[in-house]
């Protein structure tokens, strides 16, 4: 049994997460039941809760992952898929970590609560939709201000990455924030949904209405089989920034054979070869842009 839905193709599991998984609170909705989730080590890694002012000046949580030396160091904000702040998303910032990066990733679902432990997707949807663009901008611009005190981080070097969700914000946020020197976007929405199609809001501008406006060079990582962006979205976001002469320098790639979700090593569309690839470029483009 499979569940088609706009943020890809995920495959369910209604078993509870054992024990036995050195992971806890992954979304069950997605799980695949063949998973076999990376685990980063901490060692000479600080990992800590944190939260800063939001949007509306909402106390928003974060989880931070940053190398445990007295250096500063480039960050990276890091954008959540719709299944919010669980293991994978902070495995990734113990990644960056170890990469010699200050990671943080916002809660941005956290006024509305927690998607990771649920198998409902109607629940889950509810969840996201309260995230309003505005608001998610809000809250960008609140991790934006925290890392831009903190004496561990060089506030000219920060770069911005985001999954399936957190691909579309990534580029949206590059469009806003002249202090992001850099995106990489892994398979994120880049043209509006119909009316009622998951992601809609009245009045909100994607990625493909900002190519003119982008601050920071994206990077955009696709899959070549995603029924959710299929492919012919991903050129009406290459000709848009072709039509404004790509002022930025963004690039899209498209990874053979995979689906959406590739990067994800607890789904079943993970694809260990293209994930490895795509990881390198996300890393290469950071310091080729001056962060890290």
């Amino acid at each position: 049994m499979r569940l088609d839905t706009p943020e890809g193709n995920l495959a369910p599991s209604r078993r509870a997460i054992t024990a036995s998984l050195f992971f806890s609170g992954y979304a069950t909705a997605a799980l695949s039941s063949c998973a076999s989730p990376v685990r980063t080590p901490e060692d000479a890694l600080v990992t800590e809760d944190v939260s800063f002012p939001g949007a509306g000046g909402y106390a928003l949580p974060a989880y931070v992952a940053r190398p445990n030396d007295r250096a500063a160091h480039g960050a990276v904000i890091v954008v959540n898929e719709i299944f919010g702040i669980h293991d994978y998303i902070k495995d990734v910032c113990r990644r960056f970590a170890g990469e010699g990066y200050v990671a943080i990733a916002p809660d941005y679902f956290d006024r509305a609560g927690d998607p990771a432990p649920l198998a409902d997707f109607a629940q889950i949807r509810e969840i996201v939709a309260a995230a309003t663009h505005e608001q998610v901008m809000g809250d960008t611009a609140g991790a934006l201000d925290w890392l831009s005190e903190q004496r561990f981080v060089r506030d000219d070097q920060i770069a911005i990455t985001g999954f399936c969700w957190g691909g579309a914000v990534t580029w949206m946020a590059a469009a806003r924030f002249r202090k992001i020197k850099a995106g990489v976007a892994w398979y994120g929405r880049l043209t509006p949904p119909s009316a009622d199609g998951f992601g809609a809001e009245a009045g909100r501008p994607w990625p493909v209405n900002v190519a003119a406006n982008l601050n920071a060079p994206v990077l955009g990582l696709y899959a070549e089989n995603d029924r959710g962006i299929p492919l012919d979205t991903v050129e009406q976001m290459r000709a848009a920034l072709a039509a404004v002469g790509n002022p930025s320098g963004s690039e899209i790639e498209v990874y053979p054979g995979t689906q959406h979700g590739f990067h994800a090593d607890y789904r079943e569309s993970y694809n260990a070869e293209a994930a490895a690839a795509g990881w390198a470029r996300c890393l290469a483009w950071f310091r080729a842009h001056g962060v890290g």
